[in-house]
């Protein structure tokens, strides 16, 4: 699994490692990966120009010392100093030793930039806040409109590194290299966007940081350990029956492709319940269907309900008051009474896109996908439900706090009609299996991000192919 520490853990799991290290040990190994990292970028480094963007911080000593390294092996070295009275001594020393050399004026420093193969971001360190200062701005830009590899020194500076905000300008970069652990811009847009490709570097910081993230991302691993298996025991019945209340006469595809979602989901059976259901018994017959309404559609172990529903309050009501785990989305976010989202005591996963959850916390649309992160927070305390907020980058937040779920697979070709309604119907599947709100929320955009993938392979795709490839996305995670 991938986690995230606030920068506050970060500093106090550095000054408890650099209590028992030599003087300077810590940042030595921070340019040593750094170092290592931009020679793998480059491929050949004797001949190669680097140019260093060095603010007054220790992300400015390791990008010093890191190009000290370079430059021992052969690279042309100039560091462009934006605090020259703060740069650190000790790195700019070994720098100069190493035969780099320090940019002069403005002019001269952009000319290098020109000239660069490479740029090291040593401008601000994880510290930084509000956006690029006036005299580094230019230079942000400079390097991102050059034929410059951009690197990133433990965080791309401008960007905030415990929330993913980005409040200003901001360095653009192809690489980041970071320390002992992610950060959590590192994995949150928009600062991920502007992160480029992450590389950790381990500096031995792991002993030191606490059992409990800000952040963690489930891998491969993570999610084969969550998916529900039969068993030789199993029947239909034991492996769970999902509930469908979804579609209307208007929108009756969104109850096939919840429906289609559901029974890739792990469950044994799919009840539908609502007015599509000619439409969904003629794509998949082995849905059991019903028109008399949730309470008279059977036992089930948890109902999705919203996904193309219309103005069916009455529908969304009746879900909400029943006792096994419920699945909100689309017109059911819309629709439901906030009170009795808030007063049910089975598990609640609700599962808004931005302009979704804008509107459940009254708040402009650019708020939330602006803040990603703390805006998933405030949702999950608000409604006191799991909510899974979808996007770029879909997070899944419980409402009595923990480690918030950040997931890493997707396409930007999932952003296509009805896909949110087939992310659905198998999270409620994975519900009705078995697993909690927030493991059925992260595996299902974890299976989901993945069958984008699978099924797009750089072309565009309908929800449809994304459901279908839901089976290989499971294969995949368990291989």
């Amino acid at each position: 699994m991938r986690t995230a520490y606030s920068v506050e853990t970060v500093r106090t799991a550095e000054r408890a490692l650099m209590a028992r290290l030599p003087e300077g040990a810590l940042m030595q190994r921070a340019a040593a990966g750094l170092a290592a990292a931009c020679a793998d970028l480059l491929g050949r480094v004797y001949g190669r120009r680097v140019v260093l963007l060095v603010g007054s911080g220790d992300n400015g000593g390791d990008a010093l010392y890191a190009g000290a390294r370079l430059a021992r092996r052969g690279a042309g070295v100039t560091a462009v100093l934006l605090a020259p009275d703060h740069a650190h001594p000790g790195g700019l020393a070994a720098l100069r030793r190493a035969g780099g050399s320090v940019a002069g004026a403005a002019g001269d420093a952009g000319a290098a930039i020109d000239r660069a193969d490479l740029v090291v971001d040593g401008i601000v360190g994880i510290g930084g806040k509000g956006g690029l200062r006036p005299d580094a701005a230019p230079l942000a830009e400079r390097a991102a409109r050059s034929r410059a590899a951009v690197v990133a020194v433990d965080l791309p500076s401008g960007v905030e590194a415990d929330t993913g905000e980005v409040l200003g300008a901001a360095v653009r970069a192809d690489l980041t290299v970071t320390f002992g652990t992610h950060k959590p811009g590192l994995l949150v847009d928009p600062a991920r966007e502007y992160a480029g490709t992450v590389r950790p570097v381990d500096i031995g910081l792991a002993p030191e940081l606490p059992a409990e993230p800000e952040l963690e991302a489930l891998q491969h691993a993570d999610v084969a350990g969550l998916l529900p298996l039969p068993v030789f025991e199993s029947d239909k019945y034991r492996r769970g029956v999902v509930g469908v209340a979804a579609g209307s006469a208007r929108y009756p595809g969104a109850a096939v492709l919840a429906v289609s979602g559901a029974l890739r989901g792990g469950a044994g059976a799919v009840r539908y319940v609502g007015p599509a259901g000619q439409a969904v018994i003629a794509r998949f017959p082995e849905t059991l269907v019903s028109d008399q309404g949730p309470h008279k559609a059977g036992r089930v172990q948890a109902w999705v309900v919203g996904p193309g529903a219309g103005d069916d309050a009455a529908t969304v009501a009746e879900v909400l008051d029943t006792d096994v785990p419920v699945l909100i989305d689309a017109d059911g976010l819309r629709l439901a009474d906030r009170d009795a989202v808030r007063a049910r005591t089975a598990p609640t996963l609700m599962t808004p896109h931005a302009g979704e959850a804008a509107a459940l916390l009254g708040v402009a649309r650019e708020q939330v996908e602006g803040a990603r992160l703390s805006s998933v927070r405030e949702l999950a305390a608000r409604y006191r439900a799991t909510v899974l907020l979808k996007g770029s980058t879909t997070l899944v937040a419980d409402p009595d706090g923990g480690p918030v779920r950040v997931n890493p697979t997707g396409t930007p070709w999932l952003a296509t009609a009805g896909s949110g309604d087939v992310l659905s119907g198998l999270a409620g599947s994975l519900l009705a299996a078995g697993l909690t709100a927030r493991d059925a929320g992260s595996v299902a955009a974890y299976l989901h991000g993945l069958a984008g993938r699978l099924a797009a392979h750089g072309a565009p795709i309908g929800a449809h192919d994304v459901a279908e490839a839901i089976p290989e996305a499971w294969r995949d995670v368990r291989d």
